[in-house]
Formats: structure tokens, sequence, C-alpha cells
């Protein structure tokens, strides 16, 4: 598919990427899983597979069953993580993901994850991915997304303003996890589009990334 003209242009010191929706497709795991916890649970699946994606597993409890003890949700986090990480059927690449992280290498860019450190490298394994040397998973920030903790985190670590920073996200919570970092976003594929990101890429084969005059980034995405 040959991308049509640009439909907006950022530039950027670092690049901060969320990893399931954005890079990865695991949505064949992911309802799997929480379509299974859903039943034992008694509630609508389809209802618990509109709040899953983007948060940690205990913070999505949390909203489906308000109630319940915060430990209970993280020991049952804890199964269903091992759950995730031991099912990689039907994990793929995002469409582009590839070409889009060569482009990156050499310049500064980090993966911000709702995912613990096993389940974003058995991930991004799965798919042949490169690992970023800088990620940002659920054991390195306190709140969940749509906190931005874990994108002020990221800019931190690469040591850029958040302003300097462009995200990619694909998930609501993670948009609003980006804005509320003060953060421009890119939200990448079909679940991005509602949510009022800085400009949308249909998947990464839109993105296009080259070195920017004097440094830093330019990102260009196509509609």
């Amino acid at each position: 598919m040959t991308p049509s003209a640009p439909s907006a242009e950022f530039r950027a010191r670092a690049l901060l990427l969320d990893m399931d929706g954005t890079l990865v497709n695991s949505d064949a795991v992911v309802e799997r899983c929480w379509r299974r916890w859903a039943e034992r649970k008694g509630l609508d699946p389809v209802h618990v597979l509109s709040v899953v994606h983007g948060r940690q597993g205990h913070a999505t409890m949390a909203v489906l069953l308000p109630d319940r003890p915060v430990a209970e949700n993280l020991a049952e986090n804890a199964e269903l993580l091992a759950e995730e990480t031991a099912d990689t059927d039907g994990v793929v690449p995002v469409p582009g993901a590839p070409a889009f992280l060569a482009a990156l290498q050499g310049h500064p860019h980090a993966l911000v994850t709702s995912a613990s450190i096993g389940l974003a490298q058995t991930r991004m394994d799965a798919t042949g991915l490169p690992m970023p040397a800088v990620r940002v998973t659920a054991e390195c920030v306190s709140a969940s997304k749509p906190d931005p903790e874990g994108f002020l985190k990221g800019a931190a670590e690469l040591g850029f303003a958040p302003e300097e920073c462009l995200v990619f996200e694909d998930a609501e919570v993670g948009i609003a996890a980006a804005r509320a970092a003060g953060m421009r976003v890119i939200g990448v594929g079909p679940r991005a589009a509602a949510h009022r990101p800085s400009a949308h890429a249909p998947s990464l084969e839109h993105v296009s990334v080259r070195p920017a005059p004097g440094g830093g980034l330019l990102v260009t995405v196509t509609a």
C-alpha cells in the first residue's frame, strides 16, 4: 500500500511507544484470557473487553469490580499475567512495526507499556520485534494508564522534557495518559480514532520517521 499525501508532521526529540495494539497485535490472546475471566465472574465479556485495553489487569478489575479488595485484584492479576504470558498464539506485529522500529535505531525511544516485563519480552520476542533499550513496564509505576506516570518516567529516563516527546498509542486510556503528561500523541489503529489523538495513523505503515535538520526526528503521518 502506498501512503497518500502527508496529513500531519511532527518534530520530536524522543518517541514513547505503547506495545499492545501499537507495535504488537495481541488482541487474540487478550480476548481469550479476559473472556474466560469474565465468564468466571459472571460478567458480560463484551463489556469487559471494552474496558481492558491499555490498562494494567488489576486496574481493569478495579473498574469492573469496584467493591473488591485491592489485594484480591493484585493476586488475580498475577494469575492472569501468567496465563497471558504462556499464550502467544496469534500474537503478530502491527503492520509496519518492523520498519518503524528499524527507523528508530540510534534515536531516543522507549517502550511504555502496561504489561509486565515478562509479558512484554514474550510478546516482542514472539513477533520478532527488537525490545527498546529503555522500557517502562508495569513494575516501574505506581499507577496504571490513564495516569501519566509511565510516560513521564519514559521521558525522564531518555533525558527529555514532556513537550519534546511524541507518544504512539492505540487505547483510550493511553491517549489520555499522554495528554495528561503534556505530550502530543499519534493514535495507531482503529481503536485510537475516536479518542482525538494529535493525529491518527490507520497502522504504522502510515508513519515515516527521518532525522530532522538540526537534530531530533521528523515524524510524518499519512491518512
